[in-house]
């Protein structure tokens, strides 16, 4: 009986101990303020190597169609024929046309003809008119003018006979450049001439080919380091090919938002075809240094793009423009200076004129 007493009297005390702890005032909680990791700007020089697409081009191309409406006579060439330039791929025949070239040189004999006639005439009459009396002024003045207007219709008659001989030169065709003759539409006996026809060959110039780059816009403002470019084809795979920059458009497409580069590809072994497309490996630099910071600095709203400059621990927003990406940052342009301290992760909640406490990233 006496160690139930003990009992009650232990957990009677123990009771009032914790009440008296439970009524104490609690000290106040000391709110914590989180740092902002920043990073220090740093300028470095672009030298990257980009892989976009290409498509390889004829250095000359052309379809060569009928100039005067005939019948194919002779074809003395056929697709993937090696031709030089001015050499003869076909012949035509137009019988009405050899009709009017001998008409035309009848035509030049008369006048000729009457040339003589009619000076001859004139040569007399003049003589005559000597003798006072003997002829009138008007009939020698008439003589005169017969002339004159026999030598115009000789000049007349010349003309046509030169036209219609560059008519028929339009009766052989050749070829305007030395290449390779890709297509051939035609065959010995067919009629052409007739207008929207196909074009009777195509031939191109592939000794040297032209491969065409299309740079995006945000490249647009670098250079290719020693002008080179290595690409590869599907087509022939394990072997690299090289090329040489040539010329650039000038001008953005609307469409793509990008401006062609073509380089020049020598093609002597006539290994690669136009309009094959390539892999192409560009090493681009840009002249002068360049701003690069890790993505997550780069805030991007539907208005603009900046990052968050701590200036004297307040944070300030400062609008910059992207350039080129590499893996793991992103080149940046503003009013931005080397050594000023941005924010590592910004973000729009982070407003400007707030105060910072920076932790600079190691």
């Amino acid at each position: 009986m006496k160690e139930i007493k003990n009992i009650i009297a232990l957990l009677v005390v123990a009771a009032t101990i914790s009440c008296n702890q439970n009524n104490k005032p609690k000290e106040p909680v000391k709110p914590t303020i989180d740092s902002t990791v920043v990073f220090l700007l740093q300028s470095g020089s672009l030298d990257k190597t980009v892989s976009l697409p290409g498509e390889l081009l004829a250095q000359e191309k052309v379809q060569v169609f009928g100039k005067v409406s005939g019948y194919i006579k002779k074809i003395y060439v056929d697709i993937g024929s090696q031709v030089k330039q001015g050499q003869v791929i076909a012949i035509l025949e137009a019988p009405e046309l050899q009709s009017r070239i001998a008409e035309s040189k009848q035509k030049l004999e008369s006048a000729k003809a009457r040339l003589i006639t009619s000076n001859d005439l004139y040569k007399r009459l003049l003589e005559a008119s000597k003798t006072d009396g003997v002829i009138a002024p008007a009939d020698l003045e008439k003589a005169k003018n017969q002339v004159s207007s026999d030598e115009a219709l000789i000049r007349a008659a010349q003309s046509g006979v030169n036209a219609e001989g560059e008519t028929a030169g339009y009766l052989t065709l050749k070829s305007p450049f030395s290449g390779t003759v890709i297509k051939r539409n035609v065959d010995a006996g067919a009629y052409v001439g007739k207008p929207g026809e196909t074009p009777l060959f195509e031939i191109e110039d592939n000794a040297t080919l032209r491969l065409h780059i299309a740079i995006p816009e945000a490249l647009t403002g670098t250079k290719v380091k020693e002008g080179k470019v290595q690409f590869t084809l599907k087509a022939i795979p394990g072997k690299k090919f090289e090329g040489n920059l040539s010329r650039k458009s000038g001008s953005l497409d609307p469409n793509s938002r990008s401006e062609v580069w073509e380089f020049a590809v020598n093609n002597s072994d006539h290994l690669l075809k136009s309009g094959m497309f390539a892999d192409c490996k560009l090493n681009i630099l840009r002249e002068g240094k360049s701003f690069f910071v890790p993505y997550s600095a780069v805030v991007t709203t539907l208005e603009k793009k900046f990052v968050i400059r701590s200036e004297n621990n307040i944070s300030k927003w400062v609008d910059v423009s992207q350039g080129v990406g590499l893996p793991d940052k992103t080149e940046i342009f503003g009013n931005l200076k080397e050594g000023d301290t941005l924010v590592l992760k910004a973000n729009e909640e982070l407003k400007a004129d707030t105060k910072l406490v920076i932790k600079i990233s190691k």
